[in-house]
């Protein structure tokens, strides 16, 4: 994927990503500084803590499917981020009642090939110039602007760490696909470093796995494998700590290097 990047941090003066004025109406005053209670209603479900992924973005009467990787997350905390589905974005977030507010928003600036930008601004200006409405359907949730456009999002939900092929992305490997797959009966971890398989015993604890001693094949790979070989070994014979959310899972050991990769669909 050939991607034309320029990472800048927008400020509150970026069109796309300006502060959000207050609600007026049935808002109280003040009540807009922080998170709100998280839930759509007296009674609705709970928003925040949850992995949205977007499904489409309507904006003047015409529906556009969004970016595969637009995605947001509300945390309990009063902050929001996620992907327009290029670039990633921050902001102040206040759940009150069936109204959503974000603030003080940046993003990320970034060029990409192969999806619609017109399509990412759009969706960047509906959840960031004004209140939205919220409501929900199930797994669903709809968030409309003052204007009448509306963003549609589903939950995702975490994929399950064991019996998931996990390609690996960080660090990059040029050759096969490195990847991980844990197996929670035999209490294992197998796969590829890009050049050597390898096999482990795998203990998987609240927020952590106890990884063995590796044992990999011995073939000799060209100078950049086995460079992120050797930083994929470091996890090996320690005990490291991992998170996934939802189709990414991180790995983190105790030097502080962390590997990152993706579920395989």
């Amino acid at each position: 994927m050939n991607r034309q990047k320029q990472r800048i941090t927008l400020t509150a003066a970026v069109a796309a990503l300006v502060p959000l004025v207050a609600a007026c109406g049935a808002e109280q005053a003040g009540g807009g500084s922080g998170g709100g209670s998280g839930t759509i209603g007296a009674a609705g479900p709970a928003v925040t803590g949850v992995h949205w992924s977007v499904d489409s973005v309507t904006v003047d009467g015409r529906t556009h499917q969004a970016p595969e990787r637009a995605h947001m997350t509300i945390g309990d905390d009063g902050r929001a981020e996620g992907s327009f589905g290029c670039n990633t974005f921050s902001a102040r977030a206040a759940v009150e009642g069936d109204r959503i507010r974000l603030s003080d928003a940046a993003s990320t600036e970034m060029a990409c090939e192969d999806m619609s930008m017109a399509v990412e601004e759009a969706l960047a200006r509906a959840l960031t110039t004004g209140p939205l409405s919220a409501g929900t359907d199930g797994d669903r949730l709809t968030l409309t602007t003052a204007d009448g456009d509306t963003v549609r999002l589903s939950e995702q939900r975490d994929t399950a760490l064991h019996g998931t092929r996990w390609t690996i992305t960080t660090p990059a490997v040029s050759g096969d696909a490195a990847h991980l797959t844990f197996d929670e009966q035999q209490g294992t971890v197998s796969g590829s470093l890009g050049c050597n398989r390898v096999n482990a015993e795998a203990t998987v604890g609240d927020g952590s796995i106890t990884l063995g001693a590796a044992s990999t094949t011995r073939m000799v790979c060209e100078d950049s494998l086995m460079a992120a070989e050797k930083q994929l070994l470091g996890l090996f014979d320690n005990k490291i700590d991992y998170r996934v959310e939802p189709d990414t899972l991180t790995l983190t050991s105790p030097n502080g290097s962390t590997v990152r990769a993706v579920a395989d669909q």
